[in-house]
């Protein structure tokens, strides 16, 4: 939610961004569009806020905007949650997925069973869309969990790839991890289970420790700067702002006085 002064920025901004598109956006609109963006943060406004002036050719309007802000949400295209459900669909399987592919799948389960894999896609993509749309009306973060199979080392390597991929979390892995504990094949898929966790389970050969400790160690360094890259964007994003806004004020005090003039002669 952004705060009072953020709000303030943010009419600025909206008002300067029309001006670069030849619009003229009056403050009561300005701060109307600014207040039902309210619930985003700085950074996925800005971001709109710059495509709009890189690539609207109309006016700039409340949908442009927020068109923009959910595009950049996370939340992959129709083509590629079909993917995803495929592969939750594995039983053996496990993959990173969303609450919206989730309900999605289900909708189309019945026909998948039925072996209509073109009929099936097509009630996916469907039933995804609406899902999606209502959770971008609702500005509903994106929410990736693990949907697990029954192989464990398929798991582990779903978990690692969500990471990779910025899906998971650190924190998320651990977690993870402290469930795949219980039911490993191997001794091996224990102990990286374990590792995984930080509460090892097993004891693992000194080669896959090493080699294990080099994979957590990435992937706490790659969310720390992932953090700290976030928090310099977000200060950018408001320092600009914040220039838009004075520019902006200066613009219309500008107006005004030129409006005055002519009375005055």
């Amino acid at each position: 939610m952004l705060s009072s002064n953020d709000l303030n920025d943010l009419v600025g901004a909206i008002c300067a961004t029309a001006e670069t598109l030849g619009q003229t956006v009056s403050a009561s609109a300005a701060q109307m569009i600014a207040e039902d963006l309210a619930h985003y943060s700085v950074e996925e406004i800005a971001g709109a806020l710059r495509s709009c002036r890189r690539e609207l050719t109309g006016k700039l309007t409340l949908a442009s905007i927020m068109q923009r802000i959910q595009a950049a949400d996370g939340r992959p295209d129709p083509n590629e949650a079909w993917g995803i459900a495929l592969a939750s669909s594995d039983e053996s399987d496990s993959v990173v997925t969303t609450d919206e592919i989730q309900l999605a799948l289900g909708a189309a389960r019945p026909i998948l069973l039925a072996k209509d894999k073109i009929g099936a896609r097509m009630a996916f993509i469907s039933a995804y869309s609406r899902f999606v749309d209502a959770a971008r009306r609702e500005a509903k973060p994106v929410n990736w969990s693990l949907s697990m199979g029954f192989d464990p080392q398929r798991r582990l390597m779903a978990v690692q790839e969500g990471v990779r991929m910025g899906r998971l979390s650190h924190e998320a892995a651990k977690e993870y991890g402290l469930q795949l504990i219980h039911e490993p094949i191997t001794n091996d898929g224990l102990a990286i289970a374990g590792l995984l966790s930080g509460s090892p389970a097993a004891k693992p050969s000194e080669k896959m420790r090493a080699r294990w400790q080099e994979v957590r160690k990435a992937i706490t360094d790659k969310t720390a700067e992932r953090k700290k890259q976030a928090d310099i964007r977000a200060a950018r994003e408001r320092k600009k702002l914040r220039v838009a806004r004075a520019k902006a004020e200066r613009a219309a005090i500008k107006a005004g006085q030129l409006t005055r003039e002519p009375g005055h002669a």
